[in-house]
């Protein structure tokens, strides 16, 4: 299960099954491309649900099992 709020307010929920294409196949057809190497990312896309941010939001994601990560939107 995979979940964003931004500034508290729960924005996605989603999980992996309803990716077009699993996780292990996804690993599978980068690797052939690219070495991976541990804290790479591979970006599969979002849910629905997010919108528009702005500097001073703060956007939360937690992946059940892993953990939350919360970050500020800052304009650079």
């Amino acid at each position: 299960q995979i979940q964003a709020r931004l500034n508290g307010e729960l924005r996605q929920d989603g999980s992996t099954s309803q990716m077009i294409r699993g996780v292990r196949e996804l690993v599978s057809v980068v690797s052939q491309a690219f070495t991976l190497l541990p804290g790479d990312v591979i970006m599969t896309g979002t849910p629905a649900g997010v919108g528009l941010v702005n500097p001073g939001d703060r956007i939360e994601v937690e992946i059940e099992g892993i953990g939350r990560l919360s970050n500020p939107i800052v304009r650079r």
